[in-house]
Parts: structure tokens; sequence; C-alpha cells
């Protein structure tokens, strides 16, 4: 089944703005780093997960998946070499048997086994879409087949049952290694192939109970389901799109959607993450307004719901997809940037780590950040690292690969962002747009067109952000009348030329959502919050009228947006600024924000 729109290619993207500042952080303090990529691969030279059944199997492939991503974004030179040579060091650490794994021959299929040798796969899939070489993708796939036919010698009908080689979570995340089988075959065309991802299917993918089936009958939310881990019960739902994207089986496509649709309703916070009981499912679209001293919300569960949501956009050209990606990423996923190095506490031992470049966790009332190191694992050789800070890059790279993408007869425009970009007009011919914005402060667009090889015609879809109010459309300074969205784009088809111009004009209005007896605020898609740290009144509780009087004023560093809300008459006003901003001093005594009112 054909995607509806498609990421650009490499270098065809150029940003300013946020995306740019957190794709160059991203860069600079984890993807750059080339001891990070050696320790990586250096597990994988020895049984390094034997002892506790670990998990450093799977940061090499899921941080080359990320690292892969903002390559994409970037088109960094610097990157793209140090990856093809991690690579090259990584397939230099194939077994015999085939398998790059971190478990010894009599400890295989145990523990997080089956997990990490999907991450390889993933890892080095990802680096074949980018990869130059014949040479080299050569050998990628060679070594990517032998790593495969590894697992189908061992799993399957008659052999071991997936479902059985961990002990954790039903199996779910053995059976997650469906995504990157799905990938092989659709890169290979081998049937052996799709018959062990059908294999998985046929188990539901979890020990307990048919996972598939229950998102069918859709009777029951994700928290009842019967493993409520929702990383990998996500990461599995990913596999199943890719199955149906395969074969245009429909029921797996409406399975995927109907458990889509139970997160949104039943599990999704204000910020766009889930889990408020550590990172399991378990209603915390209700539960959020709880205080909890506890780890909560994931950011392993914020990527993997961003990656979820840019699936089903790729796939459906629906901009609702779209929109909950977008309020994750603002608000979980920047709210996670360890931006200032902050120390980050070890829950095990009781003492403080040297920062990783991305916090774990994301509090939401009355909490504080680097409450843990998710996934933390160290290093016989020396060192650690943790799934998190891993992940994290796969979704900074995200926002901007999906702000504007490829279609067939032109391009979607989702984000309201700054930069300049390339992609083919319905004829083929090169086209570009220019692209500023004054968002998330301010709700306008301005899109200007360079048709470099003479007119062109294409159709730009535009997606305008749904709490947009009195939104205009202009092209070329006239109004559009009537606009008539599809799928929640606006649709401009004409034949372009440069110079002209479509500009969006909205006013962005401040939110007001409530769950039980508590207040939380929204400027469009970005989460308010107090902080402890710019707010002497912390503790006093909000005393707000219903009817809201509020001002915007300039953002300090590092802030998107910055209001005062007046409160009952005697009473200072209350500031609230972006949640991504705030309590991310947390070594700092007064480190404390929070979300609910």
């Amino acid at each position: 089944m054909e995607n509806r729109c498609e990421f650009l290619p490499p270098r065809a993207m150029r940003f300013s703005g946020i995306y740019q500042d957190y794709l160059r952080f991203t860069l600079e303090k984890q993807l750059l780093s080339p001891e990070t990529w050696a320790a990586f691969v250096r597990v994988f030279r020895g049984d390094s997960d034997d002892a506790d059944r670990g998990w450093r199997c799977e940061y090499w492939g899921k941080m080359m998946r990320g690292a892969c991503l903002c390559y994409r974004a970037t088109g960094d030179e610097t990157l793209f070499r140090l990856l093809r040579d991690t690579v090259t060091d990584l397939l230099a650490a194939q077994r015999p048997d085939g398998r790059f794994s971190t478990y010894s021959a009599d400890c295989q299929l145990t523990g997080w086994d089956l997990w990490g040798r999907k991450y390889v796969m993933t890892g080095l899939m990802h680096f074949l879409e980018i990869c130059r070489e014949d040479a080299l993708r050569g050998r990628i796939l060679s070594a990517l087949i032998r790593h495969a036919d590894a697992v189908t010698d061992l799993v399957g009908p008659r052999k071991a049952v997936i479902t059985e080689t961990s002990d954790y979570w039903g199996g779910v995340n053995s059976c997650s290694i469906l995504e990157p089988f799905m990938a092989l075959y659709t890169l290979t065309k081998e049937e052996r192939y799709l018959r062990f991802a059908e294999y998985i299917l046929s188990t539901g993918g979890c020990r307990d109970g048919n996972l598939i089936e229950i998102a069918l009958e859709n009777r029951i939310p994700p928290c009842e389901y019967p493993e409520t881990k929702a990383y990998e019960t996500m990461s599995f739902f990913e596999g199943v799109l890719a199955y149906y994207q395969a074969t245009g089986k429909e029921k797996y496509l409406r399975a995927v959607m109907n458990f889509f649709q139970a997160v949104t309703e039943t599990d999704l916070t204000v910020i766009g993450c889930c889990g408020c009981t550590h990172e399991l499912f378990d209603r915390s679209s209700l539960r959020q307004t709880e205080p909890s001293r506890n780890i909560m919300q994931e950011t392993c569960v914020s990527v993997t719901w961003m990656r979820l949501c840019a699936r089903l956009l790729m796939l459906t050209g629906d901009s609702r997809y779209y929109t909950c990606l977008e309020r994750t990423g603002y608000n979980a996923l920047y709210g996670a940037v360890n931006l200032y190095g902050q120390t980050q506490f070890d829950r095990q031992t009781k003492t403080d780590l040297s920062g990783l470049p991305f916090d774990s966790y994301s509090p939401l009332t009355d909490g504080r950040r680097g409450m843990g190191v998710g996934g933390l694992k160290r290093f016989s050789f020396g060192g650690f690292y943790g799934c998190c800070a891993c992940i994290a890059s796969a979704g900074i790279a995200l926002l901007p690969l999906t702000a504007v993408m490829q279609a067939g007869d032109g391009v979607y425009v989702n984000a309201m962002f700054s930069g300049r970009v390339s992609f083919r007009a319905a004829d083929g011919r090169r086209a570009g747009l220019t692209a500023g914005s004054g968002y998330p402060g301010e709700g306008w667009l301005l899109l200007t067109m360079d048709t470099e090889e003479g007119p062109a015609e294409f159709t730009l879809r535009l997606r305008v952000p749904d709490e947009f109010l009195e939104t205009e459309i202009l092209v070329n300074g006239a109004c559009l009348e009537n606009p008539h969205p599809e799928n929640g784009y606006v649709c401009v088809k004409r034949l372009f030329a440069s110079g002209d111009t479509v500009e969006v004009r909205g006013k962005i209005p401040l939110i007001r959502e409530t769950v039980g007896s508590r207040d939380a605020f929204r400027y469009g898609c970005v989460v308010l919050a107090r902080d402890e740290a710019k707010e002497p009144d912390f503790d006093s509780p909000a005393a707000l009228p219903e009817t809201l009087s509020w001002r915007m004023l300039p953002p300090e560093k590092n802030e998107m947006v910055r209001i005062l809300i007046d409160q009952q008459p005697g009473l200072p006003p209350l500031l609230l600024t972006d949640y991504a901003s705030c309590g991310k001093r947390w070594n700092r005594e007064k480190s404390r924000g929070t979300v609910w009112l």
C-alpha cells in the first residue's frame, strides 16, 4: 500500500529556529561522539548481557535509527562519515552463526536477546536508506540476511515459540521484531521473511492474549490489555502496520487504528505521553493530575508514539496524526532535552551520574526532572548509557522530517516552521519553498515559492493548526475564499512561479483543559506550566476566574512562550511558561514544576 506522503531526501532541507537548535544540540552532545559509538559496538564482541539478561544490545541500533533520521534532516557529512565507520565496525562483530548478539549461545533467546536483534536490524536498515556505496550496501544486506536467518532457524513453528523467548511483558518485546522483518521482506521480497512475520502475527504478539484481536474487538482500553507496557506494545503495533502496508490486509490497519484511538481516549496525557505509573498504560488521561513522586511518562514512550503517528500520517495523509506528533514533540520530547548538562539520579545506587543528553521521565504535577536514567546499564569496560537517551534523537528528527513531506502531486506542509526545502512538482521538475514563521509564539507562516526550472504546477497541502482562530490564507496577498479542507489540509493547486507566496495568519488562543478539579493551559500546541525557579509564589494555589484575562510577555532565553494570567483580585498574576523550559535546571534546590493547577 503506497504512502500518501514521504520524507524528503537528505540535503533537501535546511532549517532555522527551534528545529535547527535541537538538531544541532543532538549532534554535538550525542551523535558526533566516536567514543559512544565504539562502546555500543564493543558490547557485541562479548556476551555482555548474559549475567543480567540485559538490553545493552539495543543501544547501537536504537541510536543508529535516530542518527540516520538526523542525517536526513541535516545532511551533515561529518555525521554520515561517523555512521559509516560504526556500521563497518559492527559488521566485523558478526558471529559465525550470523547473529549480532550480546548473548552467548547458551543464553540466547532469553531476556532481551530478540529485542536487541530487532534493533540491530532496525539500525542497519535505516543506514541502508542513506548509504551511497554499492559495495557497502551489499555487505550490509548480506549481514542482515544472515542475522535474520539466525532468528528464523531457531524460532517459529515446531521451534522455539517467540512469545516464550523473554520472561518480560508476555514476550511482546520479542514479537516487536515483526517490524524490521517486514522491512527486510519489502527490500528482498524473500517469502520466508513474510512467512515468519505471519507466524508472529499468529501468536497475537503476546503469550497472555492476542493483542491484534483485542484491538479489533475494541472493547477494552490499553490499560486492560494482557500486557500494559506502553513502549513495547506500541512498537509491536508499528510492525502490524508494516504488515498491512506490505499485504493490504485491511483488518491489520483497522487493528492499528483502533489501538491508536484507544490510546488517545484513555491513556494520552496533556503533554502527549502515556504512563503515569512508570511507563505502563494506566488510564493516564484521568490519572495525570495526581501528584506522584515516582517516575512517569518515559521518553521511550514519547518517541515511539511519535513514530506511530508519523507512520500513520505517511500512510493516510491525515493531519490529525501530525497534530498528535507535534504535541508530543513540543512538550514531552523537548522537555526531556538535558539542555544544561544536569547530572542524573541512579535509582539503584542512589548516586548522581554525569548527565546524558536527554532526561528519561516527564513529571506533570509538583514534580522534578532528573529522577532516573531509563534503561540504565553499565558496561564492563567502564561507562554507562540508557534507553531513553538512545531513542530521543529519532524524535528530534521526526519533527523537521514531517514538517514538509513529498507527495506524488506536490507537498504536504504540516508545520509552521522556518527554513528552506526542495521537492519535486507533479511533473517531476525541481521546486522549492522558503518558510518564515513566528510559531509557536505567533500564528503566522509565510511560504515563498522557488521554481528554478520555470513555472510548475503542483498541489500544496497546507495544514492549519486546529487551535487557530480567525484564520486567513492568502495566495499572493489575496484571501483564499471558502477553502475546503481535505483530511485536515487546505489544498492550493495551481501553476506556481518563483516569488509566489502563500501565507497563513491566525490567532493562537489560550486553551483551558480541565480534568477533575484541576486545570491545565495550552497556548496552541504548547502546554504551559508553573516553574518554582521562575515564580516566588510557586506553592500558592492558583485562584483563577472563569473568564480569563491574560497577556503575552517576551520569552526569555530557551523559552518558547511566556504568559501572565490575572488571578482573583488582590492576588499577583500567575506566570506560565512552556512546559519544555520548566524545571530544566533540576540540580538546583528550586526545580519543581507543575502543569496541573
